[in-house]
């Protein structure tokens, strides 16, 4: 079975996004959450995920919204795939009015 880790760098302040809210679903069943700490890290998100199709939801509003900053997207969802049995992480890079993701290692 595959895990799940993921990092939030916010690319405005140049820092690591401490503090952020993300929910691990597949379709509508939440498999996990947790809080990125301070640098930016949930460090185990999903384990034993079998291959299917997931989403990860940031709750990147609430992370702005603290900081008195005003920003465009309220959360940031990134589905992704589990093809095949490996450790999956899933950066975010992110500002008030943009956000990128890839597959990382």
């Amino acid at each position: 079975m595959s895990t799940l880790s993921t990092h939030v760098l916010d690319a405005a302040a140049g820092a690591p996004a401490a503090g952020i809210a993300v929910v691990l679903y597949r379709d509508t069943e939440v498999l996990g959450s947790g809080t990125t700490d301070d640098d930016g890290r949930i460090a185990s998100l999903g384990t034993s995920l079998p291959p299917e199709t997931y989403r990860l939801v940031f709750d990147t509003g609430a992370y702005f919204a603290e900081r008195e900053i005003e920003s465009f997207y309220p959360e940031v969802c990134v589905t992704f795939v589990v093809i095949e049995e490996r450790h999956y992480h899933v950066p975010l890079l992110l500002s008030p009015f943009a956000f990128s993701t890839y597959r990382g290692s």
